[in-house]
């Protein structure tokens, strides 16, 4: 039985499914049924189910929905059945999406309150129908009134599954509720609370960059933190008495659960609370494809690395520059039923079907785990993050036993992933030996395709504070436009894409660098040098050249003031 994208079709179906797939393509015929959903893209799957069905297929069609048909239906029902009703054609016709035509629902729901409209169906993705239903939900932030009529002293203790689109009669539960719902919508990826000298507010990091500040009453900042640590169970008398408080719980959102990833730590006027939004459902976490979608080069380049039997492979970046994304995304190419994948993670961010997840509790849990692991049968180990002298030495010892292992660590660039291994105490020999590839990643914002502006190329000043040549001065690029436009959100740019730089340790740069005979700084210089692996200026300007970005984004992500090429 095949279970994709939230929906669970019957054996009979699932047959007819996998029949399609392989007449499509003959590589999907080796597939297992519970493989489909980590080795088959969204659109094939999607399209396979049209085909079947004699029904057209879509995959965006949420810039169509007409709003004004969502006033006669329950965003809840449509949500859990995955259609929508899209537009009118015509005076007679209601074009309607689905994403499961077997289910007899939409029509049974739809048919009663549109009586005199025949009904048309069209095929689209799951996550496009919510991304439907969520253009024309009406909820634009906690209003001044509804802000200043919380009561702090009401309390509700008995939330448990906390649905931010429901409407709720105790105020604070409300204004969590709107302020999480928007974040969702808005695609953001982290919600912080501030309490400064005489203020209180929130604020969104959409595409990297955090928005405008919403002032949030002074009296409301006591009750709010008690009611975000009641959400995790937490005893409200731990925000007077630990420094930092970590935590997580879950949303539902439209049904979706999207995690919530919460880390409070006291300031000098109150406590500064930032909570990571984990939903997976916007980022498409396939190789090649949506916020992963490598040039050739890279992709040619990653399955190299992907290839390596044993080993320490590498991420490196900063704070939200898509590094575990990316690791996620390599387990899931090495998914397969003969291999034996565990991981360790603090917090476990994508479950993937197939692969053995283990949350780490505490710092204290890490050995005897890694430990355990070892005893397990793995073949490749997925650790969250190097980040001291035992798990480095833990992450070495698995590898020297023919383990492959994937991990981050924080460094700027790929080269000082070494540096930054002997930092902790590993001799040089012994990362030289184990460690086969080291990667840097960076997530660069993408400009909004409304409403880019041409530019006439780049000024002299930005040329020379950047290092291009003279070519750069009549090129023609784009620029954000200033203010954006309502696709945008007016911010100018719209998503954001990965760019990758691979150094390879190969047993010939292995020996140079356990010998001495080259430091990680020339390796890199030698890499760019030759100018074939993916290089992260070199990206950042090929982004740029294509009219992707422009040179304000790129130089926010990338040291561009030097060049070694």
């Amino acid at each position: 039985m095949i279970e994709f994208d939230g929906i669970s079709f019957n054996e009979l179906i699932s047959r007819r499914i996998m029949g399609e797939l392989a007449g499509h393509d003959p590589s999907y015929a080796e597939l297992a049924q519970d493989q489909v959903p980590n080795r088959v893209t969204r659109y094939s799957f999607m399209a396979a189910i049209a085909r079947i069905n004699g029904l057209p297929f879509f995959p965006k069609v949420a810039e169509f929905c007409d709003g004004s048909l969502h006033a006669a239906c329950d965003s809840t029902v449509m949500t859990r059945g995955f259609f929508a009703p899209l537009c009118l054609a015509g005076t007679d016709k209601l074009i309607i999406a689905i994403a499961n035509p077997w289910s007899p629902l939409a029509e049974e729901y739809l048919a009663p309150r549109f009586p005199d409209l025949e009904i048309v169906k069209i095929v689209t993705l799951a996550s496009e129908i919510s991304r439907a239903i969520e253009s024309v939900a009406t909820n634009n932030g906690p209003s001044r009134s509804e802000l200043e009529a919380i009561d702090v002293e009401d309390m509700d203790d008995g939330i448990h599954d906390f649905d931010v689109t429901t409407d709720y009669t105790e105020p604070m539960a409300q204004l969590i509720a709107t302020i999480m719902a928007d974040a969702v919508r808005t695609r953001a990826s982290d919600i912080h609370f501030k309490v400064e000298k005489e203020t209180f507010y929130y604020a969104f990091r959409v595409d990297g960059d955090i928005g405008d500040k919403v002032e949030i009453p002074m009296k409301l900042k006591d009750r709010l933190d008690a009611f975000l640590l009641n959400l995790m169970k937490l005893p409200t008398e731990i925000r007077n008495t630990a420094p930092g408080i970590s935590g997580r719980f879950t949303i539902s959102y439209f049904h979706r659960p999207i995690d919530i990833r919460y880390e409070r730590h006291r300031t000098y006027r109150g406590y500064h609370v930032t909570m990571r939004l984990l939903d997976k459902s916007n980022i498409n976490v396939t190789l090649g494809k949506g916020t992963l979608a490598f040039d050739d080069d890279t992709m040619f380049a990653l399955n190299k690395v992907m290839k390596i039997p044993a080993g320490i492979i590498v991420m490196s970046g900063p704070t939200g520059s898509g590094k575990s994304t990316t690791l996620n995304a390599i387990l899931r190419e090495l998914n397969r039923p003969e291999v034996n994948i565990l991981t360790l993670e603090n917090p476990v961010e994508d479950e993937v079907p197939g692969i053995t997840h283990c949350d780490l509790k505490s710092a204290k849990e890490f050995k005897p785990m890694i430990a355990s692991f070892m005893r397990s049968d793995p073949d490749i180990i997925l650790m969250g993050e190097v980040r001291d002298l035992e798990s480095a030495e833990l992450a070495i010892e698995a590898a020297v036993t023919g383990h492959k292992v994937l991990t981050t660590i924080h460094t700027p660039r790929a080269s000082q992933i070494i540096e930054r291994f002997e930092q902790l105490g590993i001799e040089r020999w012994k990362i030289a030996q184990t460690l086969k590839a080291a990667c840097a990643q960076r997530l660069v914002k993408l400009l909004c395709p409304y409403c880019k502006e041409p530019c006439g190329g780049i000024t002299e000043l930005d040329r020379k504070t950047f290092s291009l040549d003279e070519s750069w001065a009549n090129i023609p690029l784009f620029v954000a436009k200033a203010g954006g436009c309502g696709e945008c959100r007016n911010s100018g740019y719209s998503g954001r894409t990965a760019i990758l730089e691979i150094i390879p340790i190969t047993p010939k740069v292995s020996d140079m660098l356990s010998k001495g005979e080259m430091t990680p700084y020339e390796l890199e210089v030698k890499v760019a040098e030759e100018g074939v692996l993916p290089n992260l200026r070199r990206s950042g300007l090929r982004l740029l050249r294509e009219g992707k970005t422009d040179l304000a984004a790129v130089s926010k992500v990338i040291d561009m003031t030097y060049t070694d090429d």
